[in-house]
């Protein structure tokens, strides 16, 4: 009986990996500092801190341009507001790599929904590009709206889509290796 309950348990979790859903966590609390234009620090309500990288995007570098500027436009989105960040997975660096969801920027109560992706709109603002490598990690539908949104602010020539020809982050990062 136990053992079928075991294979029970082992072809249900292979049915929900293979059905592309993602196994994640979510953690909440204040963001108490912004790095870049995509990693910020979070303060749990147990008072322990976490560095987020933000998924689905890159940001330019802080000595690149637009970086000092994509910096400041994620602290408005975010800095001392509370976040749900929904993440699966760690990155090289051991910071968490999530979803950083807040509420709008307009809405003063304290009961407002966490309905804005700060990912998505570093991207609509044009101080991110979406970033491609790691778009399997992102769901069809986040994919398909960082897409586009990043369509749309080349198109608008918005933040740093107003240069010629942007580098993207993991180009600049190349060359300053080389």
């Amino acid at each position: 009986m136990a053992s079928n309950r075991l294979i029970f348990s082992g072809l249900s979790l292979a049915l929900l990996l293979s059905a592309g859903v993602v196994l994640a966590d979510t953690l909440a609390g204040k963001v108490v500092g912004v790095s870049d234009g995509d990693t910020i620090t979070v303060l749990d309500s147990g008072k322990q801190q976490h560095k987020i990288r933000v998924a689905g995007i890159d940001a330019p570098e802080k000595n690149q341009p637009f970086g000092q500027r994509s910096k400041e436009n994620l602290s408005r989105l975010v800095f001392g507001k509370e976040v749900d960040v929904q993440w699966a997975k760690h990155d090289r660096y051991q910071r968490i790599v999530g979803k950083v969801m807040v509420a709008a920027p307009d809405c003063q109560r304290p009961d407002c929904a966490k309905a804005l992706d700060a990912g998505l709109g570093q991207v609509t603002a044009g101080f991110a590009w979406w970033y491609r490598k790691y778009a399997k990690e992102q769901s069809a539908e986040d994919a398909r709206s960082y897409e586009t949104a990043e369509q749309e602010a080349r198109a608008r020539h918005v933040g740093l889509w107003r240069d010629a020809e942007p580098i993207p982050p993991w180009d600049w990062r190349k060359k300053d290796r080389q």
